[in-house]
């Protein structure tokens, strides 16, 4: 995959979107294709999200990529590469701003997912030398292009005291939208994001906040899930309240697990949910 150029951002029309912000890089180095100049949205949390965190990552990433939106993020693990993962899911251009050189992709276990990235159409992104590794403050540094390339900065999770919200402070200074996706007020991972809504974001409560942002039309809902008995309506209440663990399904539903495995047979070979893994669950 080792197909690295460098580039200067005046000279491409998706980086100029970096010229106009502090310590502009004067080079930057990339493996992909660089997108044309089309409706951006950063999507950013923590590293260890929330089953409820993921579920909307994947969610929005792929609606919006969907409709042509690329997505930007880093590459880190939690909601960076699920942002990435969404995007891909959705049929979309991402674009994923390293904190290292690009000869250094760590966690090391993205390493697959940013040659997906490459291959799709994508592109990986560093204003590092290829080889160098991460150091101290080069993520916080990398967070600014972050908010630089997109036009609307999503914040899905972020403690009090999150790097997530470094980001969001980027963004306010390059006069980007910032928005935040409200969360439960008993979650640790919720307190920044709260936190953004009364300081003034505006709250992300489906991908059409955002579209409404962008100046893109809104998603048509679609229509219900189909659902053929009681048990399937208790497992679709569930996934639509955040509970995408099938055994926290089962628990919390009053299922028993052979009902359970009979009606999420049912309801996938219906295309109403798919399965992440691990015994995951979300709606189509």
């Amino acid at each position: 995959m080792k197909n690295i150029k460098k580039i200067t951002p005046p000279s491409q029309e998706f980086l100029r979107r970096t010229l106009d912000i502090t310590k502009t890089p004067k080079s930057l180095w990339y493996m992909g294709k660089l997108p044309k100049n089309a409706p951006s949205v950063a999507i950013v949390g923590s590293r260890k999200p929330t089953e409820y965190g993921k579920y909307v990552t994947l969610k929005l990433a792929s609606q919006l990529a969907a409709r042509g939106v690329i997505i930007v993020s880093g590459l880190a693990l939690g909601h960076d590469a699920l942002a990435a993962r969404g995007a891909l899911d959705g049929g979309g251009i991402t674009v994923a701003v390293l904190g290292s050189g690009i000869n250094i992709i760590t966690p090391t276990s993205n390493l697959s997912l940013s040659e997906e990235i490459v291959a799709k159409g994508g592109a990986i992104i560093s204003e590092y030398e290829p080889d160098m590794p991460v150091h101290h403050g080069s993520h916080l540094q990398r967070n600014r292009l972050i908010s630089a390339l997109a036009d609307v900065v999503v914040v899905v999770e972020a403690g009090m005291k999150s790097g997530t919200l470094n980001t969001a402070m980027h963004a306010l200074e390059q006069n980007r939208e910032l928005m935040a996706v409200p969360g439960n007020i008993t979650s640790p991972l919720s307190v920044g994001t709260n936190k953004l809504l009364t300081q003034g974001a505006a709250p992300v409560t489906s991908v059409d906040d955002i579209l409404e942002k962008l100046g893109l039309s809104a998603i048509n809902e679609q229509e219900a899930p189909f659902v053929q008995d009681e048990s399937q309506r208790l497992i679709v209440e569930a996934i639509q309240a955040g509970i995408t663990d099938g055994d926290q399904i089962i628990a919390g539903q009053g299922l028993t697990a052979s009902e359970f495995n009979r009606s999420i047979t049912m309801l996938e070979l219906s295309g109403s949910v798919r399965s992440l893994g691990a015994n995951r669950w979300v709606l189509k």
